[in-house]
């Protein structure tokens, strides 16, 4: 199948490499930039542990002049992409949560206590699931300092976008509601729209399939939010074609 793959760089890479080895046709089509954020200080005082809730918040993390002190602290992680990031950074004590923000707050309710100190998510500028408020309900104390911000593509690159029109792609991977609204958004700011509207949509969860509803009538959603079952699902109608 031919896909355009939509997720950040360094990620959208390894991912194209995946869909090249499975015996796909990738098209890289980054919809969003990350961007580190400077100077940012992290308050590592009487934390129980961190969160990260994206591989970019470690990634981030890994450039800081605060990581030796934090790696010294537990970690939950959001699903098991970003653990393995954990855990290739150096953390060795990693919680590791379902794949979404909601279902992780639910991970932590039942495995920590705020008695024990304070939880440092290692977040971006937008999140897609309110986690600090979720958690401050049940009496968590919660600081958020916000390590990188993800800039959102101005354009889909010439080739993707020459493709598209050319009716010579199949599918768009869809891994985050932001990416999928920024793709919807694209689309409509190149006219689009028709030749978008053929694609197959594989979605990442109910919520990335929402962002792109307006474009997707029939989205393609993964059994659970790991990028294993978006790559299932690509296998399976790749398999019926």
């Amino acid at each position: 199948m031919r896909l355009l793959v939509t997720r950040p760089l360094p990620d959208a890479r390894h991912q194209a490499d995946t869909l090249a080895r499975l015996g796909h046709e990738p098209v890289l089509a980054p919809l969003l930039r990350i961007e580190f954020s400077a100077g940012v200080s992290l308050p590592l005082a009487g934390a129980q542990a961190l969160i990260a809730t994206s591989r970019n918040g470690l990634r981030a993390l890994a450039a800081h002049a605060g990581r030796d002190e934090a790696l010294s602290l537990p970690l939950i992680a959001v699903g098991e992409a970003t653990a393995r990031e954990a855990e290739r950074l150096g953390f060795t004590r990693v919680t590791t949560g379902p794949g979404t923000g909601e279902a992780l707050s639910q991970v932590i309710l039942d495995r920590f206590e705020p008695s024990a100190g304070t939880l440092v998510h290692l977040a971006g500028e937008t999140l897609a699931f309110d986690l600090k408020m979720s958690l401050q309900a049940h009496g968590f104390r919660v600081e958020q300092p916000v390590l990188y911000r993800a800039v959102a593509a101005s354009e889909l690159p010439a080739e993707a976008l020459g493709k598209l029109k050319a009716g010579a792609l199949d599918g768009v991977i869809l891994m985050s509601p932001r990416t999928a609204a920024v793709f919807v958004n694209l689309i409509r700011r190149h006219a689009a729209v028709t030749e978008a509207a053929r694609l197959r949509c594989y979605c990442l969860s109910a919520a990335v399939a929402e962002a792109a509803a307006r474009l997707c009538a029939v989205p393609r959603v993964a059994a659970h939010p790991r990028e294993e079952d978006v790559l299932a699902l690509i296998s399976t109608d790749a398999a019926s074609l």
